[in-house]
């Protein structure tokens, strides 16, 4: 796992597509933008480990990744 210090505002890179922000950090946690193409979904791990347990054999597609919001 690579690790990284970043301030808000600053951005990291994943290849040439995906880009993440940070957006806010307050004492409880922090906020991040996700930029990535519509086609690969972003989930919280929460999320997937839900989705994981209610159909192991799903995929989580873009459309499950939109819904999830803030």
């Amino acid at each position: 796992m690579l690790v990284l210090s970043r301030k808000v505002g600053e951005r990291i890179w994943i290849g040439d597509d995906i880009s993440v922000t940070v957006v806010r950090i307050t004492g409880g946690g922090v906020r991040l933008g996700i930029e990535a193409p519509h086609e690969l979904p972003v989930v919280r791990e929460e999320l997937k480990k839900r989705l994981e347990e209610l159909n192991p054999d799903a995929e989580i597609d873009s459309s499950v990744a939109d819904q999830q919001g803030s």
